[in-house]
């Protein structure tokens, strides 16, 4: 698989990295068997996809403990990129950005992951209670312990940025956030929101990174699942799956949004490829620093993204792309 650097680092991975969340928290059928799973990642990794994006809070910790399984065999083929700043309760998930706690949180991500270091450490979230100086700062003492390789942050901004209405930039407040964090230590990579059906990180995050030689991680590539063209509207989604409270995955809106999909699959037919192969593409397709993270549960849903490596849209497939209509519903 071609390799991509984040970062002025130049830290290199696979084009194409595996999102693990789906083996553990948020979509029907998450807490699958160990085993299922860990074939899962050993097949992103016999495939080349080496960037493996977990979280502590996923499970919570139950995806790290199963990451951990693979790395003890196969570490040295794996660029491990975990994150740290949310706790979950029974009610609510909570952020905490305190120095000493997010010291002590990769401490324990460490054992779980059983891994001397984290190659790309997340700040998922910021905690409105503390400074994101503080919270960075103590995250680069991970870096000089040489605990963690390099830095990156989730789009801490976005929702905020989508509730303050027009004139304001879906990703302004990340941005705020990252100035402020960069003058503390150098931010390697951004994770953030991009797919054929969410291109508001095109606007301005995207170019931000691209000035500075940041990367970005882009999550949900394929549309929590949409735009593989396997989901069909109305079929429904069991209570713990996060599709079935999202305003795109009612019957209605995903009716309306086939008109992404069908054009998907068009360009698919003529590459030999699926729509979820042109849909990582496309995001592959906007910069050399971005690496599509999608999630994955099966094996070979693995090894089908990791084949989007290989996919060369022409300067045509990229124009139907962008003349496709704009997603249908609120994304919130």
């Amino acid at each position: 698989m071609e390799r991509r650097t984040i970062g002025a680092g130049a830290l290199g991975v696979g084009a194409v990295g595996l999102g693990c969340m789906p083996m553990s928290w948020a979509y029907t059928g998450s807490q699958q068997r160990g085993e299922d799973s860990m074939r899962t990642v050993r097949a992103a990794l016999d495939e080349g996809s080496s960037l493996l994006d977990t979280a502590d809070m996923y499970g919570p910790f139950t995806n790290e403990l199963l990451i951990g399984r693979v790395l003890k065999e196969r570490r040295a083929e794996a660029f491990v990129s975990t994150k740290c700043g949310l706790l979950v309760g029974e009610q609510h998930i909570v952020a905490n950005g305190r120095p000493g706690y997010v010291k002590r949180a990769c401490d324990a991500s460490l054992r779980r992951l059983q891994t001397d270091t984290i190659d790309l450490y997340q700040l998922h979230r910021a905690d409105p209670e503390v400074p994101v100086e503080e919270t960075w700062g103590a995250m680069a003492d991970l870096v000089t312990a040489g605990k963690v390789r390099a830095l990156g942050l989730c789009a801490v901004g976005a929702r905020a940025s989508r509730r303050a209405g027009a004139g304001v930039g879906l990703h302004d407040a990340t941005i705020r956030q990252l100035e402020r964090v960069q003058q503390v230590f150098p931010v390697a990579a951004v994770q953030a929101e991009l797919s054929v059906w969410s291109q508001e990180a095109l606007d301005s995050l995207l170019p931000w990174c691209a000035a500075r030689g940041v990367g970005l991680l882009a999550a949900m590539p394929l549309g929590n699942g949409f735009l593989t063209g396997t989901l069909t509207p109305g079929q429904g989604f069991e209570p713990d799956d996060v599709r079935a409270r999202h305003p795109r995955f009612t019957a209605e809106m995903m009716a309306a949004n086939q008109p992404l999909v069908v054009g998907l699959r068009r360009i698919a037919e003529r590459h030999d490829a699926t729509p979820a192969q042109v849909a990582l593409a496309w995001v592959l397709a906007q910069g050399p620093q971005v690496v599509p993270v999608p999630g994955a549960k099966r094996e070979r849903w693995a090894r089908e993204n990791a084949g989007a490596a290989g996919v060369r849209l022409t300067p045509e497939d990229l124009a139907v792309i962008a003349a496709l209509p704009p997603a249908r519903g609120s994304w919130d």
